[in-house]
């Protein structure tokens, strides 16, 4: 199943392709697929955070920002073969941070419906 992301000016994405701290803005529309997601979280900024566009600009994300964090499967991963100096394996898995601004309306509310209308509470 695939859930859609609409282009939007109140809608950022983080994800690991990017520098820490970038958010860039969501500016088309596009898929993502949750078979692929092996984890997923809900959470709301609780305090004002700067962060920084491609352009090295700064803005600030506003309290009671929604993020959803989706945290791809390990097919979706990169591996390091030496971790500072010695033998090891780091695996980074790739994820994707949509930040919904206070002002955003509707689409964060309906992609988390739809996220757990397909989770099982036992």
């Amino acid at each position: 199943m695939f859930i859609k992301i609409n282009k939007n000016s109140g809608i950022y994405m983080e994800h690991n392709g990017l520098e820490k701290q970038r958010l860039v803005p969501v500016s088309s529309n596009f898929l993502i697929n949750l078979n692929h997601v092996a984890e997923v979280s809900f959470y709301s900024i609780k305090e004002s955070k700067t962060r920084y566009d491609l352009e090295n600009h700064p803005f600030t994300v506003q309290p009671n920002t929604r993020v959803i964090h989706l945290q791809m499967s390990y097919l979706y991963a990169t591996y390091k073969e030496t971790i500072q100096g010695s033998k090891g394996r780091l695996v980074d898995r790739g994820y994707y941070k949509l930040y919904f601004m206070p002002e955003e309306t509707g689409q964060y509310d309906a992609i988390r419906s739809q996220i757990e209308a397909l989770t099982l509470n036992t």
